[in-house]
């Protein structure tokens, strides 16, 4: 579809790439890899028609269509949102009018005469055209897309002028998704996006039609998008098979097999340089002498360019709190009329890393402030614990630096007992180099500073960190560092980012921000969306179960009941979620009594109308032997087949580590998708078998 032959770039002096050639086949997934400065961005520009090669060529199909998608600095004016991503139909909606225009007079013209043969023949032509485009749908195709970036339907009326920068990005991205070229171009497309949007654009580009290269600094996002990593290392373009963890692995092999290579030719060098030196004035060894140099003058002499050295920067271990470290009561947060949240509650303790998740908007910012004392609860209380020193790191964080202050000097400040030399090095993991220590903070951009800033903290935290968006503006390399970091941090972290990595690796709980409800989950995010497709799956299956109201207990209810913060009206049944029979833990139980501080649970007479109780919270359903028998029979069938499956994944996704090729690998992915599945509907079927038994 596209190639480059023999291509190389210059940056001033500076050669970023060489002798590169690269085949870009049609629907094949790409990653565009490589250290800052590589010259990825560049290389994305050579692609998208919009810089040239200083040597060799590039080569494209006939007809064909690339869309690209810059970092930053797109500006969209002049109509509203819709308008202006229905403008990437303009040929279709030009082909719609003559398809009006020729009815119309197909309606005046004589059957018989050859007017309306040509206007009927053109009409038809057309039409079949339009239907094959899908004319009919171009509405329908831009609310999709627009609402999985993020734009709700009251958006759609408003004028592009109106949107900030990010969210400009995000229409223009809207654009290029709705006009799907052959080659989408799309450099950090992530960048402005919540985690929500940034998992709607994964299974976007997962069915995308065509081919798509990205670049971007979030891990997770490149995993589950791409099947092909190119990187720009050592000014040539090194291409792996996989995805970006697969190409991880294969890069450090082959930088073994480097290194084993430019072992031998340096043995290989000193042998011949040795034999010259030797015999260089012995008239009769001159002939073996001149053919020794020949061929070392010959040799390519192999280069392994410097890595940039691996950071690992430990916070300074800060006095420790209490072991409760945040109890939040009935906690609700309103603006005039808008209403954020309510009912919120939650404990935090010493050790926790905790990840607020939600919908931008959600009130996840507003959380954190709530914690940080920086605003008030419009009802209820935070508490912090015993001697809690808080820090908060806002997205605006920059706005409290001294602009007169040089960065060495303001770091050094605020960490006296850190060697000059840990401090440069850290402020170079932070993209943060050379003479660019001693510039004054009020030259930097917006995200400079904020990447100082945050640095700024590592070096002195506090013993509980509020951190919003850290990730934003840093590299992967970057991320690590602040990762390994507050890993190892023995104070307690609330944290939002929208980077799935980050999360997975560090949060041990989600408090999740959504429709008006805080709501507290055990684990990391991969945790959350199990529990909350497992929720789902049970609550849409009691559903369709004609027998409502029979007495089962919904295997969330105890859960939804304790974290509304409603304790006071409690019924029995609901109370007693959290205590079940001996020996039977209720999947939710040890979650719910971690989040309200252990509390015993409410005790009080039973709602008549209860249907979880059907009439009182003691009463036992009693089952019919026959019907017994045959759930405890599917019990034991299901507790058989459950490892069952879980093997077969195992299997599928060791398979998946040896790539043999797209077809295979796409096949073995869909499969390890359906067995998982497979699993979560027999792990809620068992599960609701158990508490029907058990009631």
């Amino acid at each position: 579809m596209l190639s480059l032959q023999n291509a190389g770039k210059r940056f001033g002096p500076r050669i970023l790439f060489l002798e590169a050639n690269w085949l870009i086949r049609s629907k094949e997934k790409t990653a565009l890899v490589g250290g800052n400065g590589a010259g990825k961005s560049t290389l994305m520009k050579v692609l998208a028609g919009l810089e040239t090669l200083d040597y060799g060529s590039v080569q494209l199909t006939r007809g064909m269509s690339i869309g690209y998608l810059p970092q930053e600095g797109l500006r969209l004016t002049g109509r509203t949102i819709f308008e202006e991503c229905l403008t990437v139909f303009d040929e279709i909606r030009a082909m719609e009018r003559e398809i009006e225009r020729l009815a119309g007079e197909m309606a005046e013209l004589d059957h018989e005469s050859a007017e309306y043969e040509s206007a009927a023949e053109r009409f038809s032509m057309l039409q079949e055209r339009f239907h094959t485009l899908d004319g009919y749908a171009l509405d329908a195709q831009v609310g999709s897309v627009l609402t999985g970036l993020g734009f709700g339907k009251e958006d759609w009326g408003r004028l592009t002028d109106e949107f900030s920068g990010g969210w400009q990005m995000r229409i223009a991205l809207a654009k290029l998704l709705l006009a799907k070229p052959n080659l989408l171009l799309l450099d950090e497309p992530t960048n402005h996006l919540d985690l929500e949007t940034r998992n709607w654009l994964e299974d976007y580009l997962k069915s995308y039609p065509f081919g798509y290269i990205l670049i971007s600094h979030d891990r997770y996002f490149l995993d589950v998008t791409i099947d092909r990593t190119v990187e720009i290392w050592n000014k040539r373009l090194n291409i792996y098979q996989g995805n970006y963890t697969k190409y991880l692995t294969q890069k450090d092999e082959r930088r073994a097999q480097l290194e084993a290579a430019y072992r031998n030719q340096k043995d290989q060098i000193e042998h011949l340089e040795a034999f010259i030196n030797r015999f260089r004035y012995q008239a009769t060894k001159a002939k073996q002498v001149q053919s020794r140099i020949k061929e070392l003058e010959k040799i390519e002499r192999i280069e392994i360019p410097e890595e940039e050295p691996v950071i690992h920067f430990k916070f300074p271990q800060p006095l420790p709190s209490g072991r409760t470290v945040v109890e939040a009561e009935n906690l609700a947060k309103s603006y005039g009329p808008k209403h954020v949240f309510s009912n919120g509650r939650f404990t935090i303790e010493r050790g926790d890393r905790v990840a607020l998740v939600g919908v931008n908007g959600a009130g996840k910012s507003t959380l954190i402030k709530l914690l940080t004392g920086v605003e008030q609860p419009t009802a209820g209380m935070v508490k912090l614990g015993h001697n809690v020193l808080a820090e908060y790191f806002a997205q605006d964080q920059y706005k409290v630096l001294d602009p007169e202050a040089r960065m060495l000097d303001d770091i050094s400040r605020a960490a006296v007992k850190v060697p000059e030399v840990e401090l440069r090095s850290l402020l170079g993991c932070f993209l943060f180099r050379g003479d660019d220590v001693f510039k004054p903070l009020g030259v930097l951009s917006g995200g400079e500073r904020n990447r100082f800033a945050l640095a700024r903290i590592l070096v002195s935290p506090s013993n509980f960190l509020l951190l919003d968006e850290p990730t934003n503006h840093l590299d992967m390399r970057a991320k690590d560092v602040l990762l390994e970091a507050i890993a190892a941090f023995s104070g307690t972290v609330v944290f939002v980012s929208h980077d799935r990595y980050f999360i997975d690796r560090l949060a041990t709980r989600i408090l999740e921000v959504e429709n008006g409800a805080i709501t507290p989950f055990e684990g990391n995010y991969e945790d959350y969306l199990r529990k909350k497709e497992s929720l789902a799956a049970a609550t849409a299956a009691q559903a369709t179960q004609p027998g409502q109201g029979n007495g089962v207990p919904h295997p969330s209810s105890s859960f939804t009941a304790r974290s509304a913060g409603d304790n006071a009206t409690q019924p029995n049944a609901a109370a007693g979620l959290n205590q079940p029979p001996s020996g039977v833990s209720h999947p939710t139980s040890s979650l719910t009594a971690r989040w309200v501080g252990d509390r015993e649970p409410q005790s009080g007479p039973a709602r008549a109308t209860d249907p979880q109780t059907n009439g009182t919270s003691k009463e036992k359903r009693r089952l019919n032997p026959i019907k017994q028998k045959q759930m405890e029979e599917r019990c034991a069938f299901l507790e058989e087949e459950i490892p069952r499956v879980e093997a077969s994944i195992a299997h599928t996704e060791q398979q998946l580590g040896v790539y043999v090729s797209a077809e295979e690998t796409q096949r073995l992915t869909v499969l390890a998708e359906e067995l998982r599945a497979q699993l979560a509907a027999l792990t809620v079927e068992w599960e609701e078998l158990m508490l029907q038994l058990e009631s």
